[in-house]
């Protein structure tokens, strides 16, 4: 794959010339075109009497949370939703918050449900979270949307927001270097629950061949240096280096690792920066495409939010 070859006639709204070698994949590009998409269908949804409703519950003061939470629901307003938001105090039980998630899942007014996470000790979070209904599960973290990915059911799945996230950026970023996914080989670094298996899921849909590689993996480089895809979501900042990247390999950042930067900042205090579990730096000059950190997956996480939340209801309404 080679960034230099690229068709005139592409698609190339979310990528753009990095001047040092390989293409930047925008995300913020592409989840503003997830939005608009959701926001227009969202209009003909509620032509026929059905508005999508989301509710985010938001237990205790975690300030990383708060601004999470109100993001979303910015986003949700700004698609047209009606958009609800739970503010429980850290002191709620275990037992009161089982009880409001019973009664949205009993509003026919709300279909998708997202429990803002992590909850205050003394909460059990599995428990929590295999109490949404399945059908409102619009984080895709319910058992059984998780198994329906699993048996390659994705038509039917709801399926965790930033690997879904990932793979729009994947396709997009595909297409416009007049790249077919089909046969390519993927490695995708980290197997959590939230991002690593689940995106192996959704590139064997993509009828890619894929290895799910760790911190236990042998000859890690050695691995990452066979695809043509890489995704890292191990959540270690920087591990992977540039020289691990193959020559016109499409690369995949999900990773989001606050280090320390250079120098005091306004209060004072030791300045901090984001990365991602990816050398930038030294990876875009192999790669043929890479999403930045921030700007590449992060803004994609809410939009297909949105996206999930806006296919619950399209199947509520029948």
């Amino acid at each position: 794959m080679n960034a230099a070859a690229l068709d005139s006639a592409a698609p190339l709204d979310v990528v753009r010339p990095s001047g040092v070698g390989g293409l930047i994949i925008d995300g913020k590009i592409a989840s503003e075109q997830v939005l608009a998409e959701v926001a227009a269908r969202t209009k003909l949804l509620a032509a026929r009497g059905t508005v999508p409703g989301l509710a985010v519950i938001l237990v205790g003061e975690n300030p990383a949370s708060q601004v999470y939470v109100g993001a979303k629901g910015k986003a949700a307003k700004s698609c047209g939703f009606h958009s609800v938001q739970h503010d429980l105090a850290a002191t709620t039980t275990e037992a009161e918050l089982l009880a409001l998630i019973a009664s949205l899942n009993a509003d026919p007014a709300i279909h998708g449900i997202l429990v803002q996470l992590p909850l205050p000790e003394g909460i059990d979070s599995t428990k929590v979270l295999e109490a949404v209904s399945p059908l409102k599960d619009v984080d895709g973290f319910h058992p059984v949307n998780v198994g329906l990915l699993g048996v390659g059911d994705i038509s039917r799945a709801l399926v965790p927001c930033t690997p879904a996230g990932s793979l729009v950026l994947l396709e997009k970023t595909a297409a416009a270097l007049g790249v077919k996914l089909d046969g390519l080989e993927a490695v995708v670094v980290g197997r959590s629950n939230i991002v690593g298996k689940p995106m192996v899921q959704l590139l064997l849909s993509k009828n890619m061949t894929v290895t799910i590689a760790h911190s236990r993996t042998k000859d890690l480089p050695g691995t990452v240096r066979r695809a043509d895809v890489v995704v890292a979501a191990v959540g270690r900042p920087e591990m992977i280096k540039g020289d691990w990247i193959k020559p016109g390999a499409i690369v995949i950042d999900v990773g989001i690792n606050r280090v320390p930067g250079e120098g005091l900042n306004a209060q004072g205090k030791p300045k901090t920066k984001l990365v991602g579990d990816v050398d930038y730096a030294a990876s875009i000059k192999n790669a043929a495409a890479i999403t930045p950190v921030p700007g590449g997956v992060g803004p994609m996480t809410i939009a297909m939010l949105m996206s999930n939340t806006l296919r619950s209801a399209e199947r509520a309404a029948g």
